[in-house]
C-alpha cells in the first residue's frame, strides 16, 4: 500500500512539474513490466506481479531510491542552490555586463555578446531555460537593434542557452549521473566535456560572423555599461565563484565538499560590495523587524529559490528511477542492445545513428536528465558491445539527450526565446537547430574513430598525464575545420537568412 501510494505521488509531482507525458511514459515501462507474458517476441518476458514490482521500485535501491534520486538529493541540490548564490548576488548581472562591455561596438557585438554571456552564465547554472530568458530579456533588444529578425533572435538565444547544459563545472544535472554510472570522478567528466563544449562554442561564434558579414549588419552601442576594466577591478570576485568549484575538486575534495566550499566562498565573497551583499550590513541595527530584514535578505531567496529550482528535477529523477528499475527487473536494456546491433548488421556507424535516433526520440518527450538516465541503461550497451569504451558512449549519449532541449513538443529553451522576442516558436526552433546542429556532429567523431577519444581528453585524468598531445590537438584541429565547414552551409542561402531585410524558411 506503502510502495503504491508512493508511485502514485511520484508520478503526480511529475505531472505538476512536467506536464504529461513523463507520467505517460512511465506507466508505460510499469505495464511493459507486468504485461511481459503477452507481449510479442523478442519484446517477451515473464512478467512480474503487482507485489514483486511495487517491491523492487520501493523497497530496493534499483527503483525509486536509486542512482538519480541520490544524485539528486546530494549533488545536484548544492549545485541548484549555489547557482541562486551566484543570481542573488548579481553574478549573473556582472557576466551579462562584462559580456556587453568586451564585445560592444562592432557589427558583431551582439551575437558575440550573446555567446560570451551564455558561458558565462551557463556554465555555474547548467539550466539551458534560465540562461536564455535572463540572457535574452537584456540582450534582445541589441540583437533586433543590429538587424536580426526576431526568430533568428529566438533561436541565438537559445543556442547559447542550450551550451549552459553541455559547459562546465555543470553540465546540467545530467554529468552528475555520468559519473555515478561510470564510477569515475566528477572531475574526470569536466575533463571529458572541455574540448566539446569549445567547439560548441566556436560554431556559435562562426555563425554570428557569417551572419555580420553576409547580410551587412551594423554597428550596435551598448548604453549604459561600464568599460571591462572598471567591471572587473569592482567585480572581480564573481570569477573566483566561478572557477572556485573546479579549483576546490583539484585540490582533492570531494564534489559535495567541493560546491559546499564554492557555496561559502560566495556568500563571503559578496561582502565585498554593499550592492553584492547577500545579507544587508545593517542587520541587526537597521529599522524595523529583525526576521523581516533576514526575510527579505539575498541569502533567505537564494535558498527559496535553488531549493523551489530543485523541484522538477528530483520529481523527474524519482520517475526515471521507476523506468530504470523496470529496465532492470526486465532485461529490457539488453534486449534493446540486442535489436540495435541485429538491425545495424554489426557496423558501428548505423549502430551510432540508431542509437542518436532512440536518443532523441525519447528526448522529444522527456527532459534532458531522465532522457540520459533512460538511454543510458538502454542504449549504451549496444555501442560498448562493438567495443566503443563506456565512457564515449555515455558522453555521445549525454549529448543527443541534450537535444531534448530543443526538439518539439518540449523545446523549452526556442519557446521561452520565442516568448521574449514574440517571434513564432517552431521557427525559433528551426532557427535554432541551424545554430546547434554542426556542434552535435561532434560526438561521432568520439564513436567511430578510436583517434577520437582525444576530444574527451582520454577520458581519465590518469590517462591525460601520459596522453599524445599532437593527436589531441590533430583531431582537435580536425573537428574544427569540418565545423566550419557545416556552419558555412548551414547559413548559407537565403532559407538561413537572419535579418528583417530577407525572406525566412
Amino acid at each position: 500500500m506503502f510502495g503504491i501510494a508512493l508511485i502514485v505521488l511520484v508520478l503526480e509531482a511529475m505531472r505538476r512539474t512536467n506536464g504529461w507525458i513523463m507520467p505517460v511514459i512511465t506507466c508505460a515501462f510499469l505495464a511493459y513490466a507486468l504485461a511481459g507474458p503477452w507481449l510479442p517476441a523478442p519484446w517477451t518476458h515473464k512478467g512480474y506481479e503487482i507485489g514483486r514490482l511495487v517491491g523492487v521500485m520501493y523497497m530496493t535501491l534499483e527503483g525509486i531510491f536509486g542512482v538519480a534520486v541520490d544524485v539528486s538529493s546530494s549533488l545536484i541540490i548544492l549545485f541548484t542552490i549555489f547557482g541562486a548564490f551566484l543570481q542573488y548576488s548579481q553574478a549573473g548581472k556582472f557576466y551579462i555586463d562584462f559580456s556587453f562591455s568586451a564585445m560592444g561596438g562592432k557589427p558583431t557585438g551582439a551575437g558575440r555578446t550573446v555567446v560570451l554571456a551564455s558561458f558565462l552564465l551557463g556554465g555555474p547554472s547548467g539550466s539551458g531555460v534560465a540562461t536564455t530568458v535572463t540572457l535574452g530579456s537584456v540582450a534582445y533588444p541589441m540583437l533586433a537593434k543590429v538587424g536580426y529578425e526576431r526568430n533568428a533572435a529566438g533561436g541565438l538565444l537559445a543556442a547559447g542557452g542550450l551550451g549552459a547544459i553541455i559547459s562546465p563545472p555543470v553540465l546540467g544535472a545530467a554529468a552528475f549521473l555520468i559519473a555515478e554510472f561510470l564510477k569515475i570522478s566528477y572531475l574526470d567528466v569536466l575533463l571529458m566535456a572541455v574540448i566539446p563544449t569549445l567547439l560548441f562554442y566556436f560554431a556559435l561564434f562562426l555563425m554570428v560572423e557569417i551572419d555580420a558579414r553576409k547580410y551587412g549588419m551594423g554597428n550596435v552601442a551598448f548604453e549604459k555599461v561600464d568599460t571591462v576594466w572598471n567591471l572587473t577591478r569592482k567585480y572581480w570576485f564573481h570569477f573566483l565563484s566561478l572557477v572556485s568549484i573546479v579549483a576546490f575538486m583539484m585540490w582533492g575534495f570531494s564534489p559535495v565538499m567541493s560546491v559546499f566550499a564554492a557555496t561559502i566562498v560566495s556568500f563571503f565573497t559578496s561582502f565585498l560590495r554593499r550592492d553584492t551583499a547577500l545579507l544587508p550590513y545593517d542587520l541587526f541595527t537597521g529599522p524595523g523587524s529583525f526576521w523581516k530584514r533576514l526575510g527579505g535578505s539575498g541569502l533567505v531567496k537564494a535558498m527559496e529559490g535553488g531549493s523551489i529550482g530543485m523541484l522538477n528535477v528530483a520529481a523527474t529523477c524519482a520517475g526515471a528511477g521507476i523506468i530504470v528499475g523496470v529496465v532492470t527487473l526486465t532485461g529490457l536494456g539488453l534486449k534493446f542492445s540486442s535489436i540495435v546491433v541485429d538491425y545495424a548488421a554489426g557496423s558501428l556507424l548505423l549502430t551510432a545513428i540508431f542509437t542518436a535516433l532512440v536518443v532523441w526520440i525519447v528526448g522529444l518527450a522527456v527532459p534532458v536528465t531522465a532522457s540520459y538516465i533512460i538511454c543510458a541503461v538502454i542504449a549504451a550497451p549496444a555501442l560498448i558491445k562493438l567495443g566503443v569504451p563506456d565512457f564515449a558512449a555515455h558522453m555521445f549519449i549525454f549529448y543527443y539527450a541534450v537535444l531534448s532541449e530543443v526538439s518539439p513538443p518540449t523545446a523549452l529553451s526556442p519557446f521561452a526565446a520565442a516568448a521574449i522576442t514574440g517571434g513564432d516558436p517552431y521557427k525559433t526552433t528551426l532557427q535554432c537547430w541551424k545554430y546547434t546542429v554542426p556542434a552535435f556532429l561532434v560526438p561521432f567523431m568520439f564513436v567511430l574513430d578510436p583517434s577520437g577519444l582525444g576530444l574527451l581528453l582520454m577520458g581519465s585524468t590518469k590517462a591525460l598525464a601520459t596522453a599524445n598531445w599532437w593527436m589531441i590537438a590533430e583531431v582537435t584541429i580536425t573537428c574544427a575545420i569540418g565545423i566550419a565547414a557545416l556552419a558555412a552551409g548551414f547559413r548559407a542561402g537565403r532559407c538561413g537568412a537572419p535579418t528583417r531585410s530577407s525572406a525566412c524558411c
